[in-house]
């Protein structure tokens, strides 16, 4: 199976010889039934992506597909996703992975780019299960039963047929004191709602990626009853325990979801500015340390978190406005194109801001998406108010800080070039609160942080929603004040809003940070998963 989903964004173009920007060409008519249309989207000069469709039209549910196309000379295949493929000198033959079921009515994609010299030109030869691309009636005999096999993971809300991602973090330290293991993400019903999991976190130090928490990470014992497969780690010689062992019995279970190790955070990233001046020799070592042979075969790809290059995040940065984009093009080459490479970003979208200290747009390019940080813009890190909520996805009358919004982050970095498909909106999971307040609305002053359970000032949705219940809703998210304290979340209604938000912006999806804030059954995965469908 293919590891690469590299997004570029949006124009598309007709599966004939005639380009026409900005449409999608409808296949040919052929009484409603089963069909593949390409179309086209970004265009850099050498290289674009490409996306086909396959719509049921017919009456009888699908259950896999198989796509062949011709690229023209001087086109090769740089990478695809929502696919596995094979390529036999310029044939390309792509089959399903977790979205061969189609629907009558339903349908689903799979993209993938393309580099080329001289001047671009749309694959040909089209074949859908060895027949035509056009509209071809009802499925093939060879269509294997609609009953799913014995081995298929529960499904309750599968991905998206147009490929959402809904991405959720796994943080390291949560197996100590909050108690939560991958097994939760099975037992709560995440699994079968997530696309891909970013285990949270690997250090930067000595211009290198280096394991954060070994014992966590892969040398933990887990009981029968712990482990996700229900057998017991074992201290066999080569065995594989911890955390990533237990991602890779979830991966087993649950092939849909892909993994990628992420590096830094916010008390992690002071290394960066000293691996971005040697870029080559940083992505070398992440690579070899993400491929490591004991855990291969359980990560996709590599997630940087760098907390923010050119500014201040726990400690500041001064090594350029090029470094983001010169270490994640060193990245990029590194891990080649079949796997996947992703940042997590500010979301600072004020003026002369985060944002606009780093080459952003340039870096796009390397990257397949971009997870934006649109949470955590107020807090009681500001001890006396103004109470505020911490993820606004708008502007508001008396928001403390203009251009500190999701909306405002996401269209300054569109503005920069970057494709929407290649960004993902961030949800917190989490809220944020003051005590000493007497104020109902957003704006009081306060005294200082509330009590929580880790770290006052910042409490999971899991005990909000029943500690402090919402009493009022501003800028598309929710506030509650309750007795002295004001606290600031997203609930399973506020999450809904903004996924129409993210489908009207043509963004690739959402992610949350993260998932031992959620319930034991689920309400924001759920949300955030309903929906981006």
């Amino acid at each position: 199976m293919s590891k690469l989903r590299w997004h570029h964004a949006a124009a598309l173009v007709a599966t004939s010889a005639a380009v026409v920007l900005g449409l999608a060409v409808a296949p040919a008519a052929g009484a409603g039934g089963v069909s593949a249309t390409f179309s086209k989207g970004s265009d850099w000069g050498t290289g674009y992506e490409g996306k086909y469709t396959i719509k049921n039209g017919g009456t009888t549910a699908r259950t896999s597909w198989t796509i062949e196309f011709d690229l023209p000379a001087g086109h090769k295949l740089s990478g695809l996703w929502d696919g596995s493929y094979t390529a036999s000198g310029q044939r390309v033959t792509v089959k399903n992975t977790w979205n061969g079921s189609i629907a009558p009515g339903a349908s689903v994609s799979f993209g993938f780019n393309v580099g080329y010299s001289g001047a671009f030109t749309a694959p040909t030869g089209c074949k859908l299960d060895g027949g035509s691309c056009d509209a071809t009636g009802e499925p093939p005999t060879t269509t294997p039963p609609t009953t799913p096999p014995t081995t298929t993971p529960p499904t309750t809300n599968p991905p998206a047929p147009d490929g959402k991602i809904s991405l959720g973090y796994f943080a390291q330290w949560g197996v100590y004191g909050r108690n939560y293991h991958v097994k939760n993400i099975v037992t709560s019903g995440s699994a079968s709602k997530l696309t891909h999991i970013n285990y949270a976190f690997g250090n930067v130090t000595n211009g290198q990626c280096v394991l954060g928490d070994t014992y966590a990470d892969y040398d933990r014992a887990y009981t029968a009853a712990d482990s996700v497969d229900g057998v017991a780690d074992t201290w066999d010689t080569g065995a594989l325990r911890g955390s990533f062992g237990q991602l890779r019995k979830l991966k087993k279970q649950f092939p849909h979801i892909k993994v990628l190790f992420s590096f830094g955070g916010w008390t992690w990233s002071g290394g960066f500015g000293q691996a971005a001046q040697n870029a080559a020799a940083f992505a070398d070592s992440c690579y070899k340390l993400v491929e490591d042979p004991r855990w291969a075969d359980v990560f996709d790809g590599i997630d940087i978190d760098w907390e923010y290059p050119n500014a201040c995040g726990l400690t500041c940065d001064s090594s350029g406005f090029s470094s983001f984009k010169t270490l994640s093009q060193a990245l990029r080459t590194r891990f080649g194109q079949d796997y996947l490479v992703t940042a997590a970003i500010t979301a600072d979208g004020s003026n002369g801001g985060k944002i606009d200290a780093a080459d952003y747009g340039g870096a796009a390019q390397f990257l397949n998406w971009y997870n934006v940080m649109t949470y955590d813009y107020f807090g009681a890190f500001n001890a006396k108010g103004p109470t505020a909520p911490h993820s606004p996805l708008t502007s508001y009358d008396g928001i403390p800080q203009q251009g500190f919004n999701s909306d405002a982050a996401i269209q300054k970095l569109k503005s920069k070039g970057v494709p929407a498909s290649k960004l993902l909106l961030g949800i917190g999971f989490y809220g944020r609160g003051w005590t000493g307040v007497t104020q109902s609305a957003p704006g009081g002053s306060a005294t200082g942080a509330a009590p929580a359970t880790y770290e006052a000032g910042i409490e999971d949705y899991k005990v909000l929603k029943s500690k402090c219940p919402v009493t009022g809703t501003v800028a598309g998210t929710a506030y509650a004040h309750c007795g002295s304290e004001w606290w600031s979340y997203d609930t399973p209604a506020t999450i809904g809003g903004k996924m129409t938000y993210t489908k009207n912006q043509g963004l690739g999806g959402a992610f949350f940070w993260e998932l031992s804030g959620d319930t034991t059954n689920g309400e924001l995965i759920t949300a955030l998963r309903g929906g981006l469908n």
